[in-house]
């Protein structure tokens, strides 16, 4: 007989990342696992004898939508809490007992490591639904939802659950002494509890809306934006869970900024085609331009404040464009850079939009303030934590505190020195580099005076400001990384 090639279900599972079939066995040997199966079908099983009772005698009724809403309640905490939290735990657990070692001598990578664990803990709900998915089915013959609107709730209830369980494991590779695991463990509680309110609350919302969601092109833009987000930022969190397991000599930033700059540039593409789309519509620049400023000044914050240096193996193929490379001056100058053109795309949209009301200019204003004020923030941040020769201030822990507390001062000072001499909380030129009443003032608009409360010379000013901040803390890292390859 002569040797051919081997089976397809061989050649799947040499491909097959080994630890999916590890973790999804011993997860199934966990009483945790059955615990919960046994309960979740327990529950759906009492729900269906309750449907059957109360529906029997009756010639229609429309009560599905309700009991659908009851099966995905047991699905769905299962599903947000659960399913996150035990892949949590796993990683967690390798790296308390110091397994996470042996795993890594096995040769696949931090990133194939945690792949595997994101794939089994799915695997195991896709077990989990399996066992609920005749009685969400049985909901549909009670009347009351519609199938599309069934296929729109698991869809979103599917990322919600990718997108937490990925939270999860990202947050046990931030677990170092055990003061820090605990406080990150109840601070994962919290969160996943949120999580499962915010699930059962949007799955109710659009249970009882039925239809008429699904025609709505405001709630599809907005299913759009939170499946792009979930996606994105979840692929985000992995790869920044990758690289804070990879090797000092490894190019460990490479993925999670790559990952950044993708969904940066979805998010422009998708931003401009909803404002092509709506006839060139000034509200959704707007909208687009202030909530991306917001959740990139969030990231940013975290790429900004890398730690000091490059690994000699890296330094030679290294150049001032190398922005993907590690080190804290190159996550500084890609942050900046792009906060700066996220900026220019959305106000020059504003520009371009036709049929722009009076308070257009004042909204396009404080599209460029708000991620002004982030870079200048953060600037301050690093000249305060790093121009110093201290290592504890210089940590990228403590320059992310720093950060938050620097802009904590900014909010809070301001009103209160402006009242204590007699003028407005909320006066312009005391609040010129507050970065909340600040920005709150650049977007008012007065109707009963001229126009806007602030002017574009003010605005000016705070990016000039701004401009020389950000090159000093360029320069104190320059430094600070040359420091560190000297010594």
């Amino acid at each position: 007989m002569t040797s051919g090639a081997p089976p397809w279900w061989e050649r799947w599972g040499d491909r097959l990342n080994p630890l999916v079939v590890k973790e999804v066995r011993q997860g199934l040997r966990t009483r945790i696992f059955w615990v919960c199966f046994g309960l979740m079908l327990l529950a759906c099983v009492v729900l269906s004898l309750i449907a059957y009772v109360n529906t029997r005698e009756a010639q229609y009724t429309r009560s599905g939508r309700y009991y659908f809403f009851a099966f995905f309640v047991c699905l769905g905490l299962v599903h947000f809490f659960v399913i996150p939290y035990n892949a949590y735990r796993s990683l967690a657990r390798e790296r308390e007992d110091e397994t996470w070692v042996l795993l890594v001598l096995t040769g696949l990578g931090p990133r194939r490591i945690l792949l595997g664990k994101v794939a089994s803990y799915l695997v195991q709900a896709a077990l989990y639904a399996s066992a609920v998915g005749p009685f969400l089915l049985f909901s549909y013959f009670l009347n009351g939802i519609a199938l599309p609107t069934i296929l729109a709730v698991l869809s979103l209830g599917a990322a919600w659950l990718v997108f937490c369980t990925v939270v999860g494991v990202c947050a046990a590779t931030l677990a170092g002494g055990r003061l820090t695991r605990g406080f990150v463990h109840f601070l994962l509680l919290g969160t996943l509890g949120a999580a499962v309110v915010y699930g059962l609350v949007a799955a109710f919302a659009m249970v009882e809306a039925g239809d008429r969601l699904l025609g709505d092109d405001d709630f599809l833009y907005a299913v759009g934006v939170g499946l792009a987000l979930m996606l994105t930022d979840g692929w985000l969190l992995f790869e920044t869970a990758a690289s804070r397991l990879a090797l000092p000599t490894e190019d460990y930033t490479r993925g999670p900024r790559r990952a950044l700059l993708t969904q940066v540039l979805l998010a422009a593409l998708g931003g401009v085609a909803v404002w092509w789309a709506e006839g060139k519509d000034h509200t959704v620049a707007e909208v687009f331009g202030i909530m991306g400023a917001l959740h990139l000044i969030a990231v940013v914050l975290f790429v900004a404040t890398d730690v000091d240096g490059l690994a000699r193996p890296m330094r030679a193929s290294t150049r001032p464009w190398s922005l993907l490379r590690p080190g804290a001056v190159r996550g500084f100058r890609l942050g900046v850079l792009l906060l700066a053109a996220w900026a220019a795309l959305w106000v020059g949209l504003e520009f371009m939009s036709p049929r722009v009301p009076d308070r257009g200019m004042a909204m396009r204003m404080v599209t460029v303030a708000i991620p002004t004020y982030g870079i200048f923030y953060i600037s301050v941040a690093v000249l305060l934590g790093r121009m110093p020769r201290s290592d504890r201030l210089s940590s990228p822990g403590a320059l992310r505190l720093l950060v938050m507390a620097v802009v904590g001062l900014a909010s809070s000072l301001p009103p209160l020195v402006a009242v204590l001499v007699g003028l407005d909380a909320d006066d312009g030129l005391f609040n010129l580099l507050n970065p909340i009443m600040g920005a709150a003032n650049f977007g008012t608009y007065e109707y009963s005076s001229a126009g806007s409360k602030m002017s574009w010379e003010l605005l000016a000013f705070v990016v000039g400001v701004t401009v020389l901040a950000a090159f000093a803390a360029d320069r104190v890292l320059v430094e600070r990384e040359k420091r560190v390859h000297a010594s």
